[in-house]
């Protein structure tokens, strides 16, 4: 890490269910430019107070003036947040470009956590100098995805949600159903490979990229997935949401 952060480095806040943390990011090597900072998220976490925890984290860095990235575990349209998993429902329909700029004085952008995990690996981790289509899945309570074309997101994927055998991916496939049920890896395997499939007969992609915090043990189960596409464990793990939230910042 770089002991003194350039005044326009940008800043990266992963905002998720339980816990925020914000950083300044050197967008040359992809990691912290100075040492993280985390908070509860409060709550209730309803738009106005998260933006004043924003407000207080960013104070942590009072000589940088870069832009700000924030992730929110939720669809994003243009700066507006569509859906509210694991936050305040009353996140759904806030611009929350509008509502952190004015909130904190900063230039201010949001995109989906997934996605932002997503240009992250694409930029610096396991997708790091590949083409084509490169699909990230981050196996966890959920499935989250990102979709990435020659380095350009598709935003709002949202490929947990398919429907696969009359289930709901995510509640059938997720991290989550493997602790729900005590699956082995095996039983867990078989439920991804159908999952990954069904991706691979929709998109065709070039690479999957699994994250998550599962993806320490990759080991034990995607060697069992069987797939024509090459699948590799993330490598950034939880430092790609706010690498990931910088990046969309300077609008990479």
């Amino acid at each position: 890490m770089a002991a003194t952060p350039a005044p326009q480095t940008p800043i990266g806040i992963d905002f998720g269910g339980t816990g925020i943390k914000g950083a300044p990011v050197d967008l040359e090597v992809g990691d912290f430019a100075a040492e993280r900072v985390r908070v509860r998220t409060p709550h209730p976490s309803t738009p106005a107070v998260v933006a004043e925890v924003f407000r207080e984290l960013l104070s942590a860095f009072p000589d940088l003036t870069g832009p700000v990235g924030v992730t929110v575990p939720g669809i994003v349209r243009h700066g507006v947040v569509g859906s509210a998993a694991n936050i305040d429902p009353a996140w759904v329909g806030t611009d929350a470009d509008a509502l952190f700029t004015e909130a904190t004085g900063r230039e201010v952008h949001v995109v989906n956590d997934a996605d932002a995990a997503g240009l992250a690996e694409v930029r610096y981790g396991a997708a790091r100098g590949r083409g084509g289509l490169v699909i990230v899945t981050t196996l966890g309570t959920g499935i989250g995805s990102a979709l990435v074309h020659d380095g350009r997101l598709v935003p709002n994927s949202e490929l947990g949600h398919l429907e696969l055998d009359g289930h709901v991916a995510e509640k059938h496939a997720a991290n989550s159903a493997r602790e729900r049920e005590d699956l082995s890896m095996k039983e867990w395997a078989g439920r991804l490979t159908a999952y990954y499939r069904h991706l691979e007969r929709l998109f065709s992609p070039d690479l999957f990229v699994v994250g998550g915090g599962i993806s320490k043990r990759a080991d034990e189960f995607l060697p069992l997935l069987g797939l024509d596409t090459e699948i590799v464990p993330a490598t950034l793990l939880n430092k790609a949401g706010v690498v990931g939230a910088a990046l969309h910042a300077v609008g990479g």
